[in-house]
């Protein structure tokens, strides 16, 4: 074969080419024969199948002898897929519990999808495709606007990460008189992000070839990263490495390093209030600096036809230039922590100025630099660094209007598409399906045998055959790898006060002799909260 296209390009481009300038390797060849697990590979099948066993074997005691599901045992209610299926499948009503932001559900799911749909794309080009360079074409319209900035998706998850931990923290620390448990609070983030990680590592690394097989998954990308540089991953410092095992969990290392130093701004909020949230203030506005002067001395383009891959690694992947969608949900969170259950009266006026703002800023950063996307025009850094530098800042704003005005009965449309219950179940396992969607993306588009075909359309197809077994993959490694050792996070809470629980039922005596547990709240409203806290916090 080396002979034959030598011989050829020689007849066709007249050039005296060395018979050596295509080489095939052996290790690239398919062959009918499979390789032989390794040990690596036999401990990973083993440990799933254990974890099967034990779901299974916890499941049908719960189904055969646990008749009331209010009184589980701890650890059938860890391991049981029954259990495990009802709470994932749960549906609770938004009028139920007004601390519950319901809109961010929607958010976070159509941000999933923005992702997935933006790295469909990005895996395209290693299937065989007949017209490939159609790209080149395809770049310059304005739907591939969408897809070239999907990292706004990202900004969305870090908004939303902000804003969670900085909500939760200080409702807790209201509750502790300002106490904060930090290792039991690592301790938590850690048993919910690292054991499906750790199985998604061995699981690309180990069982790509043995679930699937084709010309192109003998060397699938990662491969040798995972195998040399998969520590780099479990330790959330990829971002900072040029050894990306699984290379979407960077943004698990942003959001991990972001979340180990929260418990240093959330002690500052709660002791110095406003001032300290002043400080966070003028942190985003150096941080957003950093960036700015990052990309003028640097000359860095994020730009498609400038692709850089040191521009990503200092622009994109850094944490101190990508922590600023962060910290604008933590302050945001700060605010409704400060404003919990206050009504704002806002005119007609200044709720459609909120909005036009807000879709403003949504559409200028997606399409600010659709113009500048054609392969013939020039791009001044200047420009490119203002709009990186801003957008970054727009976006989380425009987020923190859609999450105000939803809360405050001002969200019309928005609200009524983000915040329907059906959002519930696809959110909590957002973070199992953002793990194994590039595993099944991977597999779909190197696992073929003949030439396809780009088109969005194509993709569009492919996307949902993606995503449909994404979700279920997603759903089966929930239930044997995510729940049940994210249930054990069970046996690490304090233990409640039985005492206190006693105390809080006999308020009701107190209650028919007319009696107020202080001069304003009535007893009832008392019994209300303790027991709600004795139960769920």
């Amino acid at each position: 074969m080396n002979l034959f296209v030598s011989q050829m390009l020689q007849r066709i481009l007249i050039l005296d080419i060395p018979s050596s300038a295509m080489e095939i390797s052996d290790d690239s060849c398919q062959t009918s024969d499979r390789e032989p697990w390794d040990g690596l590979t036999i401990f990973t099948v083993v440990l799933l199948s254990l974890m099967c066993a034990i779901v299974t074997v916890f499941t049908a005691y719960d189904y055969l002898f646990c008749k009331n599901q209010d009184q589980l045992p701890a650890i059938v209610k860890a391991f049981s897929a029954r259990a495990n299926s009802r709470a994932l499948f749960r549906i609770v009503e938004n009028s139920s519990n007004p601390n519950v932001i319901s809109c961010l559900n929607g958010i976070r799911c159509l941000s999933l999808f923005w992702v997935v749909i933006s790295h469909e794309y990005t895996t395209r080009p290693f299937s065989p495709l007949l017209n490939l360079f159609h790209a080149v074409q395809w770049a310059e319209l304005p739907f591939s606007s969408f897809i070239v900035h999907g990292f706004f998706s990202v900004d969305s998850f870090f908004f939303l990460g902000g804003l969670l931990v900085s909500l939760i923290a200080l409702r807790t620390m209201d509750k502790t008189k300002g106490k904060l448990n930090v290792p039991l609070m690592y301790l938590h983030r850690l048993i919910r992000i690292v054991p499906i990680l750790a199985v998604a590592i061995l699981v690309y690394t180990k069982l790509m070839t043995v679930v699937a097989d084709g010309p192109l998954l003998q060397s699938y990308s990662q491969k040798t990263e995972c195998e040399t540089g998969w520590y780099w991953t479990l330790l959330f410092v990829n971002n900072y490495t040029n050894a990306k095992c699984l290379g979407h969990t960077w943004y698990l290392s942003v959001d991990m390093q972001l979340f180990i130093i929260s418990p240093i701004l959330l002690i500052a909020l709660y002791k110095w209030g406003k001032k300290a949230a002043a400080g966070i203030f003028v942190l985003i506005v150096l941080l957003s600096g950093c960036l700015f002067a990052t990309m003028m001395v640097n000359n860095y383009s994020m730009l498609l036809k400038n692709f850089s891959v040191e521009a990503m690694r200092k622009m994109y992947f850094a944490t101190h230039t990508h922590a600023t969608p962060w910290l604008i949900g933590f302050l945001f969170g700060y605010f409704l922590h400060l404003n919990k259950g206050k009504k704002f009266q806002l005119s007609w006026v200044s709720v459609w100025s909120g909005w036009i703002l807000c879709l403003a800023m949504i559409f200028t950063s997606i399409f600010a630099l659709y113009p500048d996307a054609k392969w013939s025009t020039h791009t001044s850094t200047l420009a490119e660094a203002f709009y990186y530098t801003l957008t970054r800042v727009g976006w989380p704003l425009a987020l923190c209007w859609v999450v105000f005005a939803c809360m405050q009965g001002h969200g019309g449309l928005a609200n009524s598409f983000l915040s329907p219950p059906l959002w519930q179940p696809l959110s909590r396992l957002s973070y199992s399906i953002y793990m194994w969607h590039m595993f099944i993306q991977e597999i779909n588009a190197k696992s073929v045998r003949t030439n396809m075909y780009f088109s969005d359309y194509q993709v569009m197809l492919q996307w949902w055959s993606d995503i449909g077994i994404s979700v279920l993959v997603a759903f089966l490694l929930y239930l044997i790898i995510e729940a049940p050792i994210g249930g054990l996070d069970i046996f690490l809470r304090p233990q409640k006060n039985p005492s206190a629980v006693q105390k809080s039922t006999s308020y009701p005596v107190q209650l028919q002799s007319g009696q107020k547990v202080d001069d304003n709240v009535p007893t009832k409203l008392k019994v209300t909260e303790t027991v709600v806290a004795t139960k769920s916090d």
